[in-house]
C-alpha cells in the first residue's frame, strides 16, 4: 500500500511527484539564510561568476519538467498494461524492487556520463547546448535542471526512461526512483557542504565533486552524475579533491592535479 490510494494513480504519482519534489527540496534550499560558513563559493562569486538570472533558471527549469511529464506520461501509458493484472499493479517482491533500484541508479549513470561527456567533447553541443548550464558557474538548487531543453529531453528525460525501460520496475517502484534521483541531483547543486548531510556521507559523487567538474580547470573531468563516480574512474577522467575551509569562511573545493 503507499499513501496516495485511492488518490492518485501510480502513473500520475510516478509523472508529477518528482517534480513537485523537486521545488519542495530546491525551495528549501532557496529559503535558507546565507549560511556562509557551509558555502563552497562566496555570495560574491556567485554574483560575479553566473550569467542568467534566477527567473531565466526557473524559467528553464520549467520547460524542461514540461517536457519530462510529458514523456513520462506516454512511457507509463505504453508500459502500464503490461504490469497489470485485473487492474491492480503486479508489484514485485522487496528484495526485487530493490535489484531494480540499483540497476536503475547505474544504467541511469552510464547514460548520463556518456552523453554529457560527449557534450563537453564535441564543440558545436557544448557551444550551442551544454554551455547553457555552465552559465551556472556557482551551482545552485534551484538551478539543478537548468538546461537547455535538447539537453534535458536527452540527459535526463531519456536517461530516466532508459532507466526505468532497462531494470524492469513498475510504475510504483518508479515513483521513488524519480523522487529520490531528483533529490540527489538538486543536492550535487546546492552548493552547500552542511554537517551531517547523508549524501555527502553514503556517495563520493556529492555537492563538492560536482563543483569541480562546474569549475573552469575541472570542464573536462567528473562528468558523473547523479550517483557514482565509477565511470570517471575505469575511463580517467575522475579529478580528485581536497575539501578546505576559506580563511573568511565556508569551504573550498580544491584539485589535486597529477604530479608531472
Amino acid at each position: 500500500m503507499a499513501f496516495w490510494d485511492g488518490y492518485a494513480s501510480d502513473e500520475s504519482m510516478g509523472t508529477f511527484a518528482p517534480i513537485v519534489v523537486y521545488w519542495v527540496y530546491a525551495g528549501f534550499y532557496q529559503l535558507l539564510p546565507p549560511l556562509d560558513n557551509y558555502r563552497l563559493h562566496t555570495r560574491k562569486e556567485e554574483d560575479e561568476k553566473n550569467s542568467v538570472p534566477l527567473a531565466a533558471v526557473v524559467k528553464g527549469v520549467l520547460l524542461q519538467q514540461l517536457v519530462q511529464a510529458t514523456v513520462a506520461q506516454g512511457l507509463f501509458l505504453l508500459t502500464s498494461k503490461a504490469n497489470t493484472s485485473d487492474g491492480v499493479d503486479a508489484q514485485p517482491s522487496f528484495p526485487v524492487q530493490i535489484l531494480q533500484f540499483i540497476v536503475a541508479m547505474f544504467v541511469m549513470d552510464t547514460w548520463q556520463y556518456f552523453v554529457h561527456r560527449y557534450m563537453h567533447q564535441n564543440k558545436f553541443l557544448y557551444r550551442h547546448i551544454h554551455s547553457q548550464h555552465h552559465k551556472l558557474v556557482v551551482t545552485c538548487a534551484i538551478g539543478a535542471l537548468y538546461n537547455h531543453p535538447l539537453e534535458g529531453l536527452l540527459l535526463d528525460t531519456f536517461g530516466g526512461a532508459i532507466s526505468f525501460l532497462v531494470s524492469g520496475m513498475t510504475a510504483r517502484t518508479a515513483v521513488y526512483f524519480f523522487c529520490f534521483a531528483v533529490v540527489k541531483t538538486v543536492d550535487d547543486h546546492c552548493g552547500l557542504w552542511l554537517p551531517g548531510n547523508i549524501f555527502h556521507m553514503f556517495f563520493n559523487n556529492n555537492t563538492a565533486y560536482h563543483d569541480i567538474h562546474h569549475q573552469l580547470q575541472g570542464l573536462k573531468y567528473n562528468y558523473s552524475q547523479p550517483f557514482f563516480s565509477i565511470w570517471d574512474k575505469i575511463l580517467g577522467t575522475h579529478m580528485p579533491y581536497d575539501l578546505v575551509k576559506r580563511p573568511g569562511g565556508g569551504y573550498e573545493a580544491k584539485l589535486i592535479k597529477p604530479k608531472d
